[in-house]
């Protein structure tokens, strides 16, 4: 029974930028969780391993505060420091040859595997005497075994691996999940380096064991496999991912109100009907029946006195049940029409935020007039200017509709300080410096129900709140708020 693994994680993943810059690519989270999670959990769940070895490097310490010493996830984990990390996958696993001197697993830590066999690995390795094991699965994208490697299998033997083929012999693609013995040191050391790379491949290291006559087994692996190379592969896994859970996840809808009872049960009864899990209507003290109203509309409601609009729709985010959190107006602006289109989208984005300047969408009578359309685009594209390292991609600043993952919402709920319509910019500022994914999307939006705008009723309210939206941008530009 193999018990170690050795998990390299040092690589800068340059092909990442500028996911990479900031964090470790396997601190890159798919549906909420780490990549480094997910491998360390196939490492324990199926495979049985208990002790880790991490070869750290760009970005080390962050790794290092986040995965500890293991005994959180059962397992215990230790750390073999590469002060080189463009030294290369290879050299980099040389660093821990003082550490096994039996046979162990070797995982790639920015590799996924989803619904995979890897269970059945051990037992594999158990049916023969082996030097090496590598997994490999079919597949008719031959562009992925382009970007990966190849392999040559007879009687159930490797008797040729290349690594990043130019041309395709098979559709054999060769995966990061290894079980080596100690010969593998030996193997690297004897390798030379990649004309390609300049550096030596571990492929090609595997391939001098195989010359050297060392007995290499494949393990045909089954289930879904991302390698997650460039912000493409890692936006493309966590796309499989939610879709593939997303009849699962719960959905619910905030809604801040106060003094809306004209118009809060048609909102209700609207989204109730989209088949949302909860619908959540803050009453922030409102002095009408708008509570009242809503509840016997069916939402969920809780009424509290809190300092504005920002603050309100903050304490709903906080105390909704859902997976998935979307906000909307208690004023009708907004329907359950446009859901679909941002649920299908929030799977591709950790945030969706409406825009209402797609003059075809507004309905007329609305607050959406030309000097109103017309700042929130230029507030929108003075959002892109500041934070254009980061590639947003705006034209509205003052639209509610949003949906976002909770697990986003955590990560930028320490950047949010608005209580009034300047959190709206705020939480896409938010998202940015939280460094995920934010998508626009076109809504549709209709003329309010009742009441007055308690923002944009008049061009008074207007100048307030768009002054409010500019200071608070401008000082998160600063840093200072």
């Amino acid at each position: 029974m193999i018990r170690r693994a050795l998990v390299p994680v040092a690589g800068r993943g340059v092909r990442a930028y500028p996911a990479s810059t900031y964090s470790p690519k396997s601190l890159l989270a798919i549906d909420g969780t780490p990549l480094i999670d997910h491998t360390i959990r196939l490492l324990r769940d199926s495979l049985g391993i208990t002790e880790l070895i991490l070869i750290t490097g760009h970005l080390g310490g962050q790794l290092k505060r986040h995965c500890g010493d293991g005994s959180g996830v059962g397992v215990s984990i230790r750390y073999v420091d590469c002060a080189n990390p463009d030294v290369g996958l290879a050299r980099g696993i040389l660093l821990a040859q003082p550490l096994f001197d039996e046979p162990f697993v070797t995982i790639l830590g920015d590799e996924l595997y989803l619904d995979s066999n890897h269970a059945g690995m051990q037992a594999a390795w158990k049916s023969g005497t082996f030097d090496a094991m590598c997994g490999i699965k079919e597949t008719d994208d031959l562009h992925q075994i382009k970007r990966n490697y190849s392999v040559a299998v007879v009687d159930n033997r490797i008797i040729s691996l290349t690594e990043k083929p130019a041309t395709i012999q098979n559709g054999l693609l060769g995966c990061g999940t290894y079980i080596f013995t100690p010969r593998i040191f030996g193997a690297i050391e004897r390798t030379p380096k990649s004309p390609k790379s300049g550096r030596v491949e571990l492929t090609d290291a595997i391939g001098t064991l195989v010359r050297d006559g060392g007995k290499v087994a494949p393990f045909f692996l089954k289930g879904d496999y991302f390698n997650i190379n460039t912000v493409d592969d890692f936006r493309y896994a966590s796309y499989r991912v939610r879709e593939a859970c997303f009849e699962q996840k719960r959905t619910s809808v905030v809604i801040p109100a106060y003094n809306e009872e004209q118009s809060i049960g048609y909102v209700v009864r609207d989204f109730l009907a989209a088949g949302v899990d909860e619908v959540f209507v803050v009453d922030n003290s409102s002095r009408d029946r708008t509570a009242h109203v809503a509840a016997e509309a069916g939402a969920r409601v809780e009424t509290v006195s809190l300092i504005g609009y920002g603050d309100t729709i903050r304490y709903g985010l906080d105390h909704a049940k859902g997976d998935i959190l979307i906000v909307v107006e208690a004023d009708f602006s907004f329907r359950a029409r446009d859901l679909r289109k941002m649920l299908e989208y929030v799977k591709d984005a950790d945030m969706v935020v409406g825009t209402r300047t797609t003059r075809e969408l507004v309905q007329q009578g609305t607050n959406m007039r030309g000097p109103v359309r017309w700042g929130n685009v230029i507030v929108a594209k003075l959002v892109e200017l500041l934070w254009w390292n980061l590639q947003p991609r705006f034209t509205d600043v003052g639209c509610t509709y949003r949906a976002l993952w909770r697990d986003a919402y955590e990560a930028m709920r320490p950047l949010l300080r608005g209580v009034g319509p300047e959190l709206s910019p705020e939480m896409m500022v938010a998202a940015l410096q939280a460094r995920r994914r934010v998508i626009e999307v076109p809504v549709s939006y209709h003329r309010r129900i009742g009441g007055k705008s308690k923002h944009s009723a008049n061009y008074l309210r207007i100048s307030r709140t768009a002054l409010r939206m500019l200071w608070t941008i401008a000082k998160k530009r600063m840093g200072a708020y």
